[in-house]
């Protein structure tokens, strides 16, 4: 019997048909099936005909594991996968948001709210083809981005994940998308998924839906709202995920008026797919399942019922493996889940599997290796860094411009937090999940970058807090000092307050007072800026989550570049007022939605 779904000249569609037609019910719900790498072992992939695997934040297969050991782990894994019946290989997926972030040594891009500030789409779609090939050169197959939420509260502890408040910026955002599969021929047809070849990615556009619109910026909560607003704000940029043929979308944590939407079939089922003609797949977020019921993990059977008859087709699940598939099995047994939405399901599984050629190409292309943050990559990134700097403000007297820097002077002091600090840089979802604090991978600090930049007379003198009998010296020509956030990831950044941690402000008063003074925010949002802090110092520059290549910042502050960046939210003054949005609810900011000064 031939086997229409080896043959890779087969229509898409006849492939599938032909590959559903010969699958055992215990097959089909493997391939719903996402565990993590870390109780995946190619005999349980293997047994268990699992569909994909993934890397959770930070997991890794060993400290400061590079490329090819990654793509050594993954290829194992695939081999399970390719010795089942029926040969169905595996898609290995990972949290690249900023760059193939997980891997020790790949080129990291700033966080999405950088990239906002920079309003360049085609950069966005640069790196988004950078970020394929660094992540296939690592094996893997599937990056859980970009994240099209619209952010419209700074409390929120993912609001740097989203580029904008604004609906019309992230949806030019959307670019990534392209970026990371691929450009779709003319007439493909929208909501069917696409990806052009082995150097491009699976893209995931999340979270489905309205996760930036939570109360109180409250992450995982609830966003109050209209259908009508949802859609207009919230959906707008999936609808140019998918005419952009993304192959997967992810559910969102939060709720929708109450409604949690990993449960829910009317936003997931008859909008996503039906009214939107999604053709790919829905994939859960991590643990959504066991997070639906208090206390954690209970209630799973429900769990399972309720989001696979929503509409999720892939359930991240990520470690109860044997506990679901028993569960689920059980479920169709019973015929509370029918044959019909797993036949769904797997359909749109498998066809993205077809259409990103892992049939064909199952294993890792190592000629790619040599790429991972190579020059030009992070000569990308360092371009990003120079575009996303916001100027906010230069000089005390807007006559006599405190900016560019000159790097010929006599001895300059740099200071603060984040001079010398590459995590801090990176921020959150960098080498571990969370991120964390000093040289966590190869790139180049704030510090660093002024090294470079300045005359081998220049005397850079450097501490993190500067003593008393540095500050009372009278031979500065100016200050350099670098604050901001410590690094988080969702909850953990939830923030009511928003002051700039580590005692920013006075770290920064307590240097202007005697020294002229640039100040560069490191930060995922805008934060408190105190008016008496303001007063005293000459210039300040929003540098984001920048990233690896801290040459950006100096390119601009040193005035070989100049400043591009505009402000992807409003900044509020005080934390009274949020949510605070342009055209909203925009009375009285502190600098408006889109300000940025120029030189």
């Amino acid at each position: 019997m031939e086997c229409i779904y080896k043959d890779p000249n087969a229509p898409v569609e006849a492939r599938v048909k032909d590959l559903l037609s010969r699958m055992t019910l215990l097959e089909k719900i493997g391939q719903m099936t996402q565990i993590e790498r870390s109780v995946a072992t190619p005999s349980a992939i293997k047994d268990r005909f699992i569909g994909s695997v993934l890397s959770g934040g930070g997991s890794k297969p060993f400290d400061n594991a590079k490329s090819a050991d990654w793509a050594d782990m993954i290829d194992d894994f695939q081999k399970g996968a390719l010795e089942t019946r029926l040969g169905i290989p595996i898609i290995y997926g990972t949290d690249a948001v900023h760059g193939n972030n997980n891997v020790y040594g790949t080129t990291i891009f700033p966080h999405n709210i950088g990239l906002g500030a920079t309003r360049d789409a085609d950069l966005v779609k640069k790196i988004g083809e950078v970020t394929a090939l660094e992540v296939r050169a690592s094996g893997a197959h599937y990056a859980f981005a970009p994240c099209v939420a619209v952010s419209k509260d700074p409390r929120w502890g993912r609001c740097y994940e989203s580029y904008s408040e604004n609906t019309e910026i992230v949806r030019k955002m959307t670019s990534l998308v392209t970026g990371l599969q691929g450009q779709p021929p003319e007439g493909h047809p929208k909501g069917y998924p696409f990806l052009a070849g082995r150097k491009n990615v699976l893209a995931s556009a999340k979270h489905f839906v309205g996760d930036g619109g939570t109360q109180n910026g409250v992450n995982e909560g609830n966003t109050i709202t209209s259908y009508d607003d949802l859609e207009r704000i919230h959906m707008a940029p999936y609808l140019d995920c998918l005419s952009q043929g993304v192959c997967t979308v992810m559910a969102s944590y939060s709720s929708w008026n109450g409604r949690k939407l990993h449960t829910d079939y009317f936003l997931l089922t008859e909008v996503l797919k039906n009214k939107l003609g999604f053709k790919g797949f829905v994939i859960s977020d991590w643990e959504a399942l066991d997070r639906l019921y208090a206390p954690h993990g209970s209630n799973y059977r429900q769990s399972i019922l309720s989001t696979v008859n929503a509409g999720i087709d892939m359930v991240m699940v990520p470690f109860r493996y044997e506990l679901f598939l028993e569960e689920f099995l059980s479920l169709v047994e019973t015929g509370e889940i029918s044959m019909a939405r797993i036949d769904d399901a797997v359909e749109r599984i498998l066809r993205v599997k077809f259409v990103a050629g892992v049939f064909e190409y199952p294993l890792t292309d190592r000629s790619l290796l040599d790429v991972v943050g190579c020059k030009p990559h992070r000569e990308l990134a360092r371009k990003a860094v120079r575009k996303s700097l916001v100027l906010l403000k230069n000089g005390k007297d807007p006559k006599r411009p405190f900016l560019p820097l000159d790097n010929k002077a006599k001895r300059i002091l740099v200071a603060g937090t984040h001079a010398d600090n590459l995590g801090y840089q990176c921020g959150g979802w960098t080498i571990t999940w969370e991120g964390t604090t000093g040289r966590i991978t190869e790139g180049t600090t704030i510090l660093d970058a002024i090294k470079e930049v300045v005359d081998e007379k220049t005397e850079v003198v450097y501490e993190l807090n500067p003593s008393p009998e540095t500050l009372s010296r009278e031979d500065f020509a100016f200050a350099v000092v670098a604050v901001g956030e410590g690094p988080y990831v969702e909850s953990g950044g939830d923030d009511p307050v928003l002051k700039i941690p580590f005692n920013g402000s006075e770290l920064v008063s307590l240097v202007a007072d005697r020294i002229p003074t640039l100040v560069i925010l490191v930060s995922g949002r805008p934060l408190v800026l105190e008016p008496w802090v303001l007063e005293k110092i000459d210039a300040l520059v929003v540098a984001w989550l920048p990233g690896t290549e801290g040459r950006g910042i100096t390119d601009v502050i040193f005035g070989d570049y100049g400043f591009e960046g505009r402000l992807p939210m409003t900044w509020f003054r005080s934390v009274d007022q949020l949510p605070i949005n342009a055209g909203e609810n925009s009375s009285d900011p502190l600098f408006p939605f889109g300000f940025g000064l120029t030189y």
